[in-house]
């Protein structure tokens, strides 16, 4: 019995060390995997996620706060300040914690400050109202306790809660050496230089240089949704925006916005947890923005804008054709040098004051003045001014397109420049029995012309009608509404003029519209004299110039040069040719030699010049009542051999546009003269010149620079 007990007992401890020696092996092996896992674990964070890791890091520990930069200056051409900023003092304080702890009640769920973090607040605010009143101007309101708390913006409605909020702008000198004097008394506080906005007094150009608006209101315009894309892609401090700083809306100041702006600088700050600041670890200066210099020339455009203004009240006292025209209330003007394209004069009258828009607030009495007249009416017709039956700035062109229509007869083979005709005041199209009858203005027949060019002079309708339109469609038939339209193009009537001014406007094609609701050949009858397409004044311009340039379409230029802050020029414009039609020399004779029609408002005007006076007609109802009002459009260019200057104008009820818009245009044409000359010479050179010859040997040296 004592045998077999040992046996089992020793077998009993052979099993025991056998099922330890597992336990060990298992305990070993499971650390071994554990210890693997571990290491492969933290050689993915090292090498893996290491940097996004950083980079999230980085971002919560640091933020950057833009600063804006000072915008640049808009020139006239002869360096007059049309827009520019002038520098100002602003007061910001980037909020602490203390300012900001909030508590929620637990019975209604509301989310206020805490106890501490408002009595700190409210210290805060009641010490800078205290500030402003004592150092602050005295002719300016004092802010208020309640004014200084929406400010700081606790609650983070306007910004975040690292974002620095812009307490006070326009600070005085005193309030500046004070409160960098006290810095340590206001944690966070920072005197930063911004700019404010101005606009030449005398109201230049003024829907063409626009306006501007803080970016928080403007940036759902196509280029700030491409800014704000590139932000995301880029988040580079110097290229954010910030939600208060200014930015072009409209004109050359959204045009050029990207050049204006600068570069803004920004604050690195460094924020806990809570995405709140904790301090200010650099601050990196902005760099101003790039000027404009525009071709505007200050003097041509007041003298544009005067001679429209005083048109319309000479209309209003004065009777055309038996008549006064008071609802003639708008008029716009466009003067275009035909070799390099620049616009020395763009006018939408009336106008108004830009520097509204440089107020905090605009009053809803002002809004409701310059809500119909805000925009340039010389490349859109939407809240450009209406005229007194509502007619906007776009018109159709009347006798001004006959020029055009006269070379589309001549490459269409149409006609030649032998092509005689017998003017008998009327003509017919459509259908037998049921044609209808298309007169010359005030049934004129004008009997024999020798030539398409003594169409042109009279400006003959049913010449226009007889030769081209009529023969369009019988060579095109429907297509014939397409091939006008391109000839349109070609000459810058329906398509972009190439301007880059934002909302320029294409032109209304009614051609298209009269061919679905009529037929094509109506269509084309009514195209040929002007009576089918509707189209701006800078449109108008460039055609004007592109029959002074004999096919050639150029770019209208507005801005001359740009140049950096120190004087330097960073890029400069000239002439862009956009397209050329090929005609033959002998028809552009024929066109600019009829091109002679009579205008009063030229007697003893010193140069041969080319133009063509247009009426175009509209229809506008009054208690269900239609009346049919002419509307005034002129074109010219002068001189005529080697042309210099290329001007249109129109005059929304105006009446006939030779006693309308022709007087406005030989004013600008006399105000460039005495400017440039058009004949290369300066009259106001000139004029120096011998007033210093008569004033020789004399002690008196007064020069008379009075403008004709």
């Amino acid at each position: 019995m004592s045998f077999f007990r040992k046996q089992a007992s020793s077998q009993d401890e052979t099993t025991s060390k056998s099922s330890l020696g597992l336990r060990i092996n298992v305990f070993f092996f499971s650390t071994f995997i554990i210890f693997c896992v571990i290491i492969i674990r933290l050689a993915v964070l090292q090498f893996v996620e290491g940097p996004t890791l950083t980079e999230v890091e980085t971002n919560r520990a640091t933020k950057s706060v833009p600063l804006a930069a000072m915008r640049g200056v808009i020139y006239a051409a002869g360096g007059e300040k049309l827009a520019f900023s002038t520098p100002v003092q602003s007061l910001y304080i980037t909020l602490t914690k203390e300012y900001t702890a909030k508590v929620t009640d637990k019975e209604t769920g509301k989310t206020t400050l805490s106890p501490a973090a408002q009595a700190k607040s409210d210290d805060l605010a009641n010490r800078l109202v205290a500030d402003f009143a004592k150092f602050g101007a005295k002719d300016v309101k004092a802010m208020t306790k309640e004014e200084v708390l929406d400010s700081l913006d606790l609650y983070f409605k306007k910004y975040s809660g690292y974002m620095a909020r812009r307490i006070k702008s326009g600070l005085t000198e005193e309030e500046v050496a004070y409160f960098m004097e006290h810095k340590d008394e206001y944690p966070g506080l920072t005197v930063v230089e911004e700019s404010n906005r101005h606009y030449d007094k005398d109201t230049v150009a003024v829907q063409t240089v626009g306006y501007i608006k803080p970016f928080r209101s403007s940036n759902s315009l196509p280029i700030y949704q491409n800014i704000l894309n590139e932000m995301k892609n880029n988040p580079t401090a110097g290229l954010t925006y910030k939600d208060d700083e200014i930015v072009g809306y409209d004109g050359l100041e959204l045009q050029y916005q990207r050049e204006l702006r600068g570069q803004n600088g920004y604050q690195e700050i460094s924020v806990n947890p809570q995405n709140m600041a904790e301090r200010i670890e650099q601050v990196v200066p902005p760099v101003k923005g790039n000027d404009i210099w525009t071709t505007i020339n200050k003097n041509i455009q007041m003298k544009t804008e005067q001679a429209i203004t005083e048109q319309l009240s000479w209309l209003h006292k004065n009777t055309v054709q038996g008549k006064l025209h008071p609802s003639a209330v708008t008029g716009y003007a466009v003067a275009m040098e035909v070799d390099t394209g620049n616009v020395v004069a763009m006018a939408s009258m009336p106008d108004y004051d830009t520097n509204v828009w440089t107020q905090d607030k605009m009053d809803p009495d002002v809004w409701k003045k310059i809500m119909g007249n805000y925009q340039n009416g010389t490349i859109t017709p939407f809240s450009s001014g209406s005229s007194g039956h509502n007619f906007s700035s776009t018109v159709f062109l009347g006798s001004t397109i006959k020029p055009l229509t006269v070379l589309i007869g001549l490459k269409e083979g149409f006609i030649t420049t032998h092509t005689t005709y017998s003017d008998s005041g009327s003509t017919k199209f459509g259908k037998a029995g049921h044609e209808t009858t298309v007169r010359n203005a005030g049934s004129h027949a004008y009997g024999f012309f020798r030539s398409p060019a003594d169409a042109i002079a009279n400006s003959s309708n049913v010449f226009m009608i007889d030769k081209v339109g009529k023969k369009l469609y019988e060579q095109y038939g429907a297509k014939g509404v397409e091939v006008w339209d391109q000839y349109m193009k070609e000459f810058g009537l329906g398509v972009s003029t190439g301007s880059g001014l934002p909302k320029e406007y294409k032109g209304m094609l009614n051609y298209f519209k009269e061919a679905e609701a009529g037929s094509a050949q109506s269509a084309l009858v009514y195209a040929s004299f002007g009576q089918q397409g509707s189209y701006t004044t800078l449109q108008l311009a460039q055609y004007a110039s592109t029959l002074a340039n004999q096919g050639v379409r150029i770019k209208p230029q507005l801005v001359s040069k740009i140049t950096d802050s120190s004087g330097k020029v960073v890029k400069t414009f000239g002439r862009e040719e956009l397209d050329k039609v090929d005609f033959d020399p002998s028809y552009w004779k024929e066109v600019i030699k009829g091109m002679s029609s009579k205008v009063s408002s030229f007697d003893k005007f010193p140069y041969d010049f080319a133009r063509k006076t247009g009426t175009s007609q509209q229809d506008a109802y009054s208690k269900g009542v239609k009346n049919t009002i002419d509307n005034g459009v002129f074109i010219a260019f002068a001189p005529r051999e080697h042309p210099k200057l290329a001007v249109a104008v129109i005059i929304p009820e105006g009446g006939l546009g030779g006693s309308s818009a022709a007087p406005v245009a030989r004013k600008i044409f006399d105000a460039y003269d005495w400017e440039y000359g058009l004949n290369g010479v300066p009259k106001k050179s000139l004029q120096s010149s011998a007033n210093g010859q008569d004033n020789a040997g004399s002690t008196d040296t007064t020069t008379n620079t009075q403008q004709p």
